[in-house]
């Protein structure tokens, strides 16, 4: 009788990986559809490489559970991957009947968005951001333009003055830092923001996003309410940004697209397909674990294996079956946005959010190009986002005063302060 040696775990952080997370996902493939991945110091998962194999899991309700509770001791307290993976009472770890009735809440909530007013909200806010750099002519399109007006749009559409954006933004970025002590502040600001935003709606309701939550025919408590707000804010703002820097990548160093901003022969949702397919900005997630022993495409597992599906690795799977020729288009084949009972309810908002901003930012700086060769951009060193460090980009520099169109000039019939005049008036029904 042969013994199988159990494969080494294939790291998914460091330097390594997000140089080239193409090799290391060769490297799962070689495994078989599920391979040995170690996403954070000591935290090893079976993640799914292969396109079949990860629609079999995550369309399949009755054999999984999302519930990380089993699990969590398993992850270190210190873990940078603890805070992805803790469990709340939201749809993000929640099965059944109990995960059908958050995720009406979210979705009754999100139909109530007037898609064209999510435009003018994000184009408000581009324009804002603009302002700051658009007479520098150079940017850094990450932290100056692309890790902000997620939150920004956030903010508002979930009923926030504009003064509460900075402080949004500073939290989320504090609570991902290396530093305990900044973390701790962000996440106590951010907690904050959850309680001030709640105290605000629970008194004084308004056509936004938390007053939906809170006034549901489902009836969430506070508790549920806010995690839901979290969840939401959570799961959107990262993926989004990514989403927006690496089309711009895209957009700024491919020649398809590089030098026919203006003229339209490939457009801007075209690019961000393309970024969906080929660079995931939510790579790795998808937490399962199967509720008893099972054998999963040809592999015996105790029940409560942890498993987390690769987005990236399955979207660039040479097994799909969908072509690869790198003009693939539309939206419902790849799983950027995951698949199945627990697909990303912001699909839809998040894309919106995403054309609006790099449409106006073309349409405001038509010559910009990437400062630095495309090849040597790096990525952050973690197994589930796909965050580019820094994206400079030159420009010609526009001036508040300059003829036609500017940032400072247009005004696309702007919002109250607390932008619900800019969503659809009413409440979710049964």
């Amino acid at each position: 009788m042969t013994l199988t040696t159990p494969a080494a775990p294939v790291p998914l952080y460091g330097t390594d990986h997000a140089a080239n997370p193409q090799h290391s996902y060769e490297l799962l493939r070689r495994q078989g559809p599920v391979g040995a991945a170690e996403i954070a110091p000591g935290v090893v998962v079976n993640l799914v490489t292969d396109y079949r194999a990860a629609l079999d899991l995550l369309q399949d309700a009755e054999t999984w559970t999302k519930d990380t509770r089993g699990w969590l001791p398993q992850v270190p307290e210190d873990s940078p991957i603890r805070l992805l993976v803790q469990w709340r009472p939201s749809l993000l770890f929640a099965d059944g009947e109990t995960h059908a009735h958050l995720r009406k809440v979210i979705t009754d909530s999100f139909g109530l968005l007037d898609p064209h007013d999510v435009r003018l909200v994000t184009f408000r806010y581009a324009d804002t951001l603009l302002q700051e750099f658009a007479d520098a002519g150079t940017v850094d399109l990450v932290s100056q333009y692309a890790q902000r007006i997620p939150l920004m749009v956030f903010n508002a559409l979930f009923g926030m003055a504009d003064e509460y954006g900075p402080t949004l933004v500073w939290a989320l970025s504090a609570m991902m830092d290396t530093d305990p002590e900044k973390k701790a502040e962000g996440a106590q600001a951010f907690g904050t923001y959850l309680e001030t935003l709640y105290r605000t709606k629970a008194v004084q309701r308004g056509h936004d996003l938390t007053s939906w939550f809170i006034d549901h025919p489902n009836g969430l408590d506070q508790e549920e309410a806010v995690n839901q707000v979290l969840i939401t804010l959570g799961a959107g703002n990262e993926p989004t940004a990514n989403l927006i820097a690496n089309t711009c990548v895209r957009m700024l160093s491919d020649d398809r697209y590089f030098g026919t901003l203006t003229t339209g022969s490939l457009p801007v949702q075209h690019a961000i397909d393309d970024a969906l397919w080929n660079d995931s900005p939510l790579a790795n997630y998808s937490f399962h674990f199967p509720k008893k022993d099972i054998t999963f495409h040809g592999t015996h597992y105790p029940a409560g294996s942890p498993f987390m599906v690769s987005y990236a690795a399955a979207n660039t799977c040479p097994h799909t079956g969908v072509p690869s020729d790198g003009y693939r288009s539309g939206t419902k084949a790849h799983l950027a946005f995951a698949a199945g009972p627990h697909a990303c309810p912001g699909r839809d908002l998040a894309l919106l959010i995403a054309t609006a901003a790099i449409e106006r930012l073309v349409s405001y700086l038509p010559d910009i190009q990437l400062a630095v060769p495309a090849d040597e951009l790096t990525y952050s060193p973690g197994a589930v986002h796909r965050t580019l460090t820094a994206l400079p980009a030159r420009f010609t520099p526009l001036t508040p005063d300059a003829d036609g169109a500017t940032p400072w000039s247009r005004d696309p019939s702007r919002p109250r302060t607390d932008a619900s005049s800019s969503l659809k008036a009413g409440a979710p029904q049964a």
